[in-house]
């Protein structure tokens, strides 16, 4: 998760993630004539029926009683269009004899089966891949040569189909023999454009990325022109962005790709095949990108395993790619991965804030032993009141901050770079330069005034029993206490105003400050605690002295984070953890 949180380039697929995955058939070419869905007069085209049964035998997607479908979506909108138009258990009732599955390398699918007339091949897929396996198209009722010109007529009726979003798919049909799978010399029936609706979620979870400084590139086996339209529609990228087919990839070498990747800011890969997958993810990694990846299918696998963060599909992906990934989605949302990535950087965020909020006791803690030994008084803080802070006071504040909600800006700053780490300069600078030492000046400040108030003089010695020293120790363990309350406070937020997220918004914190003061009474001025801990009760007077040092830290840190979202370069630069 904290991996995803540092992602820098999104590679996703398109159907199922950005897209509803709930395919539906929308337009029919036959004869060169265009018929939507629900048109009646589409019965009437002279190769329907033959259309149909090629839909239908070419297809290994069942239909269910519940007026669905078992299988391939794309295979299972085919039979629901069928079902409007004829009997697809009739369409079906033949003997297969040969099968060639769809995969993403032949884009294409044949079935021969005989249906008691002679063995028939039957082949959908990829148009342009189907046309070049046809020699003839049916036209009014004849079977006529494929020319050029038909040929041409069919890609423009393909790419108006791609241009509105929808998926082409292409059939044909040829009688053949019994023992034989042709590849050439069918016949071709017409298209169908299928629309998957784009998940209404996905732009909004698209502008986050973009204003998050994450990068989203659409690897998909469809058509180059549906995939770009999907993607303007949604936000992904303008018109002017560069769509590179798998032809194109494949010609190109590693440093030809890692250039593009550099120079383009907006790109997908349309036509592409799992394996250059893999090849893509690579030359983002050589541009020192962090690489989140989506897949479902087997192939995939060596993408997922290679990425930074593999993400598989938990509805429509295989068993191979979530053994593959490092993260299972549940819905196949891309709005998931987003807040994910959210979460993320949020997990990340509050390590530090817990880590910060953790150190800084460490000064107050130390420096007494410094001072008893460099400047020969009394030890402001004995150990078994250090051991109060450490495995009593800052625990339950500390897990506070673990829970802390996301900062509003969280998906507006850039990915950080992938050499930062948890214990950066500016953190231990923060924590024990900064506020550690403003918590040690008001412990020394409150212990030395309440001795010099009760007649100590420099270089007096004091027994531990002696009630002035164990009060002047009470009273730099409240101090401690006390401005650890307003650490506890100031990490909540690394940028954000405290107004901005709420003072009282997290009740773990609320908690953990109660529980420290409530120590700190206990400690103070329950008899029990005073002999345990070597303690006295403090007057009122005592407890105000580090205040005002408390306070400092509240104001100062308000405005450093003021400092930081107006981009002030010296804070930006020493002052920001």
């Amino acid at each position: 998760m904290e991996t995803l949180g540092s992602t820098t380039v999104i590679c996703t697929d398109k159907t199922g993630t950005l897209t509803q995955n709930r395919l539906g058939v929308n337009t029919v070419v036959l004869s060169g004539r265009e018929y939507s869905a629900d048109d009646p007069l589409v019965s009437g085209a002279t190769s329907f029926q033959t259309f149909l049964k090629s839909m239908s035998v070419c297809n290994n997607a069942y239909l269910t009683e519940n007026d669905g479908f078992v299988g391939d979506a794309t295979e299972g909108a085919l039979l629901l269009y069928a079902r409007n138009h004829a009997d697809v258990a009739t369409l079906r009732r033949v003997q297969q004899i040969a099968e060639q599955p769809f995969n993403s390398t032949t884009k294409r699918m044949i079935t021969v089966a005989d249906a008691g007339d002679g063995p028939q091949a039957f082949l959908k897929g990829a148009p342009e891949v189907v046309l070049d396996m046809c020699d003839r198209m049916a036209l009014n009722g004849d079977q006529v040569p494929l020319t050029e010109e038909r040929r041409a007529d069919v890609i423009q009726a393909y790419r108006q189909l791609a241009g509105r979003g929808e998926r082409g798919l292409g059939f044909a049909a040829r009688a053949c023999g019994h023992n034989e799978v042709p590849e050439k010399g069918y016949v071709f029936l017409g298209l169908t454009g299928m629309i998957d609706p784009p998940r209404p979620e996905v732009p909004d979870a698209l502008a986050r990325c973009h204003s998050a400084g994450i990068r989203v590139i659409m690897l998909t086996g469809d058509f180059g022109l549906t995939a770009k339209t999907i993607a303007t529609q949604i936000g992904l990228m303008s018109e002017k962005g560069r769509v590179v087919q798998g032809e194109e990839l494949s010609a190109m070498t590693d440093a030809q790709l890692q250039e593009m990747l550099r120079d383009e800011p907006e790109i997908i890969f349309a036509r592409i095949a799992p394996r250059q997958k893999l090849h893509v993810v690579q030359a983002l990694q050589a541009n020192g990108e962090i690489v989140t990846v989506t897949g479902d299918g087997v192939n995939d696998a060596p993408a997922l395993k290679n990425a930074d963060m593999g993400v598989a599909m938990g509805v429509m992906g295989t068993d191979v790619a979530k053994e593959a990934s490092n993260m299972v989605l549940m819905d196949d949302n891309f709005a998931t991965i987003v807040v994910a990535v959210e979460e993320g950087r949020t997990i990340f965020d509050n390590i530090k804030k817990f880590i910060a909020y953790i150190l800084t006791s460490n000064i107050p803690e130390i420096l007494p032993f410094i001072a008893y030994v460099l400047l020969e008084v009394p030890l402001p803080l004995t150990v078994i009141l250090i051991l109060a802070i450490d495995l009593g006071t800052d625990i339950i504040p500390a897990l506070g901050l673990g829970a802390e909600k996301p900062e509003t800006d969280v998906m507006k700053r850039k990915p950080r770079p992938r050499s930062e780490g948890l214990l950066s300069r500016n953190l231990l600078l923060m924590s024990y330069g900064i506020v550690g030492m403003v918590q040690a000046a008001a412990g020394f400040f409150t212990y030395f005034t309440i001795l010099f108030s009760g007649g100590w003089q420099w270089g007096q010695e004091l027994a531990g029993s002696n009630p002035l020293y164990c009060t002047a120790i009470t009273g730099f363990f409240a101090s401690i206490i006390i401005c650890q309350v307003a650490d506890v406070i100031i990490c909540r937020t690394r940028t954000q105003s405290l107004f901005t997220v709420g003072v009282f918004s997290n009740k773990l914190v609320l908690v953990g400050i109660a529980s420290e003061l409530l120590l700190l009474a206990c400690i103070s001025y329950i008899p029990a605690f005073n002999t345990f801990f070597g303690t006295a009760p403090l007057e009122a007077w005592h407890l105000i002295l580090s205040v005002p040092f408390a306070v400092a830290i509240l104001i100062a840190d308000e405005v450093r984070r003021l400092f930081v979202r107006r981009g002030n370069t010296f804070v930006l630069r020493w002052l920001t953890w």
